[in-house]
């Protein structure tokens, strides 16, 4: 079905979403996009009473859960709620996630286990427990929280991208396990966005080593202007065209932004790997 179609109101299904990191931001965004077309959701997050609007307005459609999707056993018990509540899953948000902000060094082990704990072992949880409903149902679309620091990074940004490109790691695999299962997936690969994300990043002690390298980025971030920033509620628009798509993409960069950084990224690699073409097809063992 075409985004087109929905659009207009043709739709002939309800779908049922299960979206993590809901409290705000993207987040926030899809649930109330997904709502406002008549679907139904189950709003996972550490704290869902600031979700009581929509609870009263969207009373039979709206399930909301206080779920930390570090714990399985609470993921588990979700998916559980969500099937006895509405009987399928179709749409499964996987977007629960935080920053931390400091050069690689400067990251302590606990902030890099914390993180790595929410972003990628969170998304696993998450996968444990909805997939055996997606694949049961031979069914359902996966939306992989990522970012464009999955495809590039730049100094002070080494944690959250590591966690990306984790996550695109795994899903890079993950979508040919399940193309015969009818499931699809979809990385969706923000830019940047007008959310409490950067509020609420983590900042790792910091060394003066770094200062003209990590404090320039976190200085040139800061001096943004408002309309760098995507709105929460284009990029819920765009998610919504990939989810409605016959054919979605597995990767959805979101803002002209994201969709440069990426393309200057791959780029360099692709001319790196001509630059070096002699050597590395060197190592080759020579034909018999």
């Amino acid at each position: 079905m075409t985004s087109t179609a929905a659009a207009t109101g043709t739709r002939s299904t309800v779908r049922t979403w299960f979206i993590t990191g809901a409290t705000s931001g993207i987040g926030r965004a899809l649930t109330t996009a997904a709502l406002g077309r008549g679907d139904n959701v189950t709003v996972l997050a550490r704290r869902t009473e600031q979700f009581s609007d929509l609870a009263t307005e969207h009373a039979e459609r709206v399930l909301l859960i206080d779920t930390d999707v570090r714990d399985a056993e609470s993921v588990g018990a979700a998916v559980q709620r969500t099937l006895d509540r509405f009987g399928r899953i179709d749409v499964v948000a996987n977007n629960a996630g935080f920053g931390v902000f400091g050069a690689v060094e400067e990251a302590s082990d606990a902030q890099a286990r914390a993180i790595f704990d929410t972003n990628v072992f969170g998304v696993l949880n998450v996968l444990r427990a909805t997939l055996p409903v997606l694949r049961k149902q031979r069914s359902g679309h996966l939306l992989q929280g990522s970012s464009y620091y999955g495809q590039t990074a730049h100094p002070g940004v080494g944690m959250l991208a590591a966690t990306k490109y984790a996550v695109e790691g795994l899903t890079d695999a993950l979508v040919g396990e399940v193309a015969p299962l009818g499931i699809k997936v979809t990385l969706v690969e923000p830019g940047p966005t007008a959310t409490a994300f950067l509020s609420n990043l983590d900042v790792a002690a910091t060394d003066s080593d770094y200062d003209q390298t990590v404090r320039e980025v976190q200085r040139a971030i800061g001096a943004l202007p408002a309309e760098a920033f995507n709105a929460p509620e284009r990029v819920a628009t765009a998610i919504l065209a990939a989810v409605d798509a016959e054919q979605p993409p597995l990767r959805l960069a979101t803002g002209s932004a994201a969709a440069r950084d990426m393309r200057a990224a791959l780029q360099a690699r692709l001319d790196e790997l001509d630059t070096w073409a002699e050597v590395t097809n060197a190592v080759d063992t020579p034909a018999a």
